[in-house]
């Protein structure tokens, strides 16, 4: 099992989880994280650090959510990995909990 960076991620990209993996399976890409499903050892310590609310479990993730769990695999593949925590975007408070952010992510 792994856990999942979802929609709400995309433009706030807080930081908070990548300082608390022990096996460093977040990937930074311009404006949302992602979890390695392959390195990812379902720690749980990321889920409540997530100000925005956006990652879970892979067993929790909400149905409009599931394509994120491909999403993630395949933007890991792609991104560098991130370990240490760095200012949020300046307008990520507005972002927050925005719905449709999809079309929004950089890839």
């Amino acid at each position: 099992m792994t856990y999942v960076v979802t929609e709400n991620c995309i433009k706030c990209k807080y930081t908070d989880c990548v300082e608390v993996c022990p096996v460093d399976c977040f990937h930074e890409g311009p404006n949302f994280l992602a979890i390695d499903p392959e390195e990812c050892i379902d720690c749980t310590l990321c889920e409540p650090e997530c100000p925005a609310e956006a990652i879970y479990s892979e067993d929790d993730l909400p149905a409009e959510q599931e394509h994120f769990l491909e999403l993630n695999a395949e933007l890991a593949q792609k991104w560098p990995v991130i370990t240490e925590m760095k200012d949020p975007p300046e307008d990520a408070e507005e972002w927050d909990g925005k719905p449709d952010k999809l079309q929004h992510l950089e890839r």
